[in-house]
C-alpha cells in the first residue's frame, strides 16, 4: 500500500496530537490533499521545569504554514464549530486526538470524519489499544480506518494494515511503527471513499475494550504468570511504569524476561535468587529475571550496580 500523488485533492481538516499523527499528517500533504486546519490538544507543560509544551502536530503544522486550532473543549467551543463550517471540509482525519467529537462536529464534513485507529477493530476500541494489544499478549496488530460516528470506535471500518508484534516491542517502538504505516492507509482510504467505497459495520460480538491507562496498572501483581508481568512491562512504556515495593522503598522495574521453568516451594513475589546481574522473581507460573531496576531519585541502574548498594537475599517478598 504505497504513497502516491492524488489527482483528486480534497480540502481536508487534520485532528492529532502526539507523534504517531504526525506521519499521516504529513502523507496527506505529500499525496496532494489540502490540509486547511490542523487541531491538536493546547500546550501542555512538560519536564521538571513545567515549561509548556507545544504538541508535535501543532510543530509540524508550523512548519508547512498550516493555520493550528487548540480548542480546550471541542463539545462546548461553539466558536470552533463555526471555524469549521466556515472552512466547508470535504474530510476530517482523525488520529489520537485525545477528545470525543460531538455530532455536530461529526456532520460537518461531505465525507464525515474518518478516524486511524490503532487497532484491528473491533479489537481494542478505546484510549490505550497499541498498550493492551501488548500486555494481553496479542501476537499481531495494526490499523483500521473508520468512519466516526457517537459511539467509542464503534463507527463503520473502510480499510486496514496488519503488523506482527514482536517479543522485543514495547509500546513505544510499535506505535513508531504503526505511525508509519498510517500514512499510506489514510491515503488510500481517501482515494476508495473518493470512489464511492461504502464502510461496513462492526462486529459488535466481537469487541474488547482497551481503556486509558491508570498509574495503578504499572503495580506488579506477582500472582500473574511470569509471561504476563513482562509483557505489561513491555506495554506501559513509558507510562505508567511497571514497579513493585521492598522494604517500604519503590522500585521500577525497567527490564526483566519471563522464565516459565516451575520455582518449586517460592511464593509469587518471594525472590528465588540472585545472581551478579539479575534478581529471579518467583510469579503465578514460572519466575522474572529482573535485570534492570530504578528507585525514587536515581537513575536506572543495571542489578549489578543496584546490588552494591541495596544487598537483596533470597527469600525476601516483593509487592503488597
Amino acid at each position: 500500500m504505497g504513497s502516491f500523488k492524488t489527482d483528486r485533492p480534497l480540502r481536508v481538516v487534520f485532528m492529532g496530537t502526539p507523534e504517531i499523527a504526525v506521519p499521516p499528517f504529513e502523507a496527506l500533504i505529500a499525496a496532494g490533499h489540502r490540509v486547511v486546519l490542523a487541531v491538536t490538544q493546547p500546550d501542555r507543560p512538560k519536564g521538571r521545569g513545567g515549561k509548556l509544551a507545544a504538541p508535535p502536530v501543532r510543530l509540524a503544522a508550523e512548519a508547512h504554514g498550516i493555520p493550528v486550532a487548540q480548542p480546550e473543549r471541542v463539545r462546548r467551543d461553539e466558536g470552533f464549530a463555526r471555524q469549521l463550517k466556515e472552512l466547508a471540509p470535504d474530510v476530517a482525519v482523525v488520529i489520537a486526538f485525545g477528545q470525543i467529537l460531538p455530532q455536530a462536529i461529526l456532520d460537518i464534513p461531505r465525507f464525515g470524519c474518518i478516524n486511524i485507529h490503532a487497532s484491528l477493530l473491533p479489537r481494542y476500541r478505546g484510549a490505550a489499544p497499541i498498550n493492551w494489544a501488548i500486555a494481553n499478549g496479542d501476537k499481531e496488530t495494526g490499523l483500521a480506518t473508520m468512519r466516526m460516528d457517537a459511539g467509542l470506535d464503534t463507527g463503520p471500518t473502510y480499510l486496514e494494515a496488519v503488523t506482527p508484534i514482536h517479543r522485543d516491542d514495547d509500546a513505544v517502538s510499535l506505535a513508531a511503527r504503526l505511525a508509519g504505516m498510517a500514512g499510506p492507509l489514510i491515503v488510500a482510504t481517501l482515494e476508495r471513499v473518493q470512489d464511492g467505497m461504502r464502510p461496513a459495520p462492526q462486529d459488535d460480538a466481537r469487541a474488547t475494550l482497551a481503556p486509558i491507562l491508570r498509574k495503578e496498572d504499572g503495580e506488579i501483581d506477582w500472582r500473574r504468570p511470569a509471561r504476563d508481568i513482562v509483557n505489561r512491562l513491555r506495554a506501559f512504556v513509558p507510562w505508567p511504569g511497571s514497579f513493585t515495593s521492598c522494604r517500604g522503598e519503590r522500585w521500577k522495574v525497567i527490564a526483566a524476561q519471563a522464565g516459565d521453568g516451575p520455582l518449586r516451594g517460592a511464593a509469587p513475589g518471594t525472590v528465588a535468587r540472585v545472581d551478579g546481574d539479575s534478581i529471579l522473581v518467583a510469579a503465578g507460573e514460572g519466575g522474572v529475571r529482573i535485570t534492570e531496576l530504578q528507585v525514587p531519585g536515581k537513575r536506572a541502574m543495571s542489578v549489578r550496580d543496584f546490588l552494591n548498594g541495596r544487598p537483596v537475599q533470597k527469600g525476601e517478598v516483593l509487592g503488597g
